[in-house]
């Protein structure tokens, strides 16, 4: 299987281990990762027989709205990520040899404004390119994070959509 992380994210594959594939042929990402998947599909000529998508990052945003992501992300990284990350369902932090740890399962890889931006203006619509390849949707019904309904709605016509009741981003139960 082939996994990409989420915005920011490194080493959080763990968390999602109850819904991927550990399968030659998959190809996962969670969140931002789900957008990174999408595109090695759609750009690799290895064979693919599942494209697990776990959150996928799927924004209804204008470009004012993204312009003010990216200024308070330039103005203060670690507190923009620290916000995001509680909206998503994860607030414990810690720092442990020098490296933030959140939620014990999780560590901040490297991420920049580039990949803010792409995070906030992708194109899911390329979906429609991929033939023969089963794709499988996670949503949790309480995420914060990406504009559900639309996501729903809009991955319907592409794949199966599994909702996981009462979960946040991380697919994890509500408190």
């Amino acid at each position: 299987m082939k996994y990409f992380n989420g915005f920011c994210l490194c080493e959080e594959k763990d968390l999602f281990k109850e819904f991927l594939e550990e399968k030659e042929f998959v190809v996962s990402g969670f969140s931002y990762g789900a957008q990174k998947a999408l595109d090695y599909v759609l750009n690799s000529k290895k064979r693919v027989d599942k494209l697990q998508l776990i959150s996928p990052a799927f924004f209804d945003y204008n470009q004012k709205i993204i312009d003010l992501n990216l200024k308070a992300f330039k103005k203060d990284k670690n507190l923009y990520i620290k916000n995001f990350l509680k909206k998503a369902g994860i607030d414990k932090w810690k720092m442990e040899n020098g490296e933030w740890i959140i939620d014990d399962n999780l560590r901040l890889g490297n991420c920049n404004e580039v990949d803010l931006y792409k995070l906030f203006s992708f194109d899911w619509e390329t979906i429609e390119k991929i033939k023969d390849i089963k794709i499988e949707v996670f949503l949790g019904e309480y995420d914060k994070i990406i504009a559900l309904k639309k996501a729903y709605d809009f991955f319907k016509d592409y794949a199966d959509i599994y909702l996981i009741k009462k979960a946040n981003h991380f697919l994890r139960e509500l408190d």
